[in-house]
């Protein structure tokens, strides 16, 4: 077994408050869930109103697979939000 954690730091242009950070972040993290079947969580600089770094966590025996869907979902954020830009992403299997 494999586990598959991407961290991905975002940068929210526009933003002017926490609730605006958490209005835009939780239909990306609700979407990433639906779309690839993922955990997904804020992890870092969660008091910053334009910088968000988030963690998404697959499970399986491939690790091929892993990497594949974890591209797939760093991939779909830029493609399907372009509101948010994404700033830097690494990929680690454990």
């Amino acid at each position: 077994m494999l586990v598959g954690l991407c961290r991905i730091q975002l940068h929210l242009p526009g933003n002017g408050s926490l609730k605006e950070k958490r209005g835009r972040l939780k239909p990306l993290l609700n979407g990433l869930r639906k779309e690839f079947n993922l955990a997904v969580a804020e992890v870092d600089d969660n008091d910053l109103w334009q910088s968000a770094v988030i963690a998404i966590v697959t499970v399986a025996n491939d690790a091929g697979y892993i990497h594949t869907v974890l591209e797939r979902a760093v991939r779909w954020i830029e493609t399907n939000r372009p509101d948010l830009q994404v700033v830097d992403w690494e990929i680690e299997l454990v």
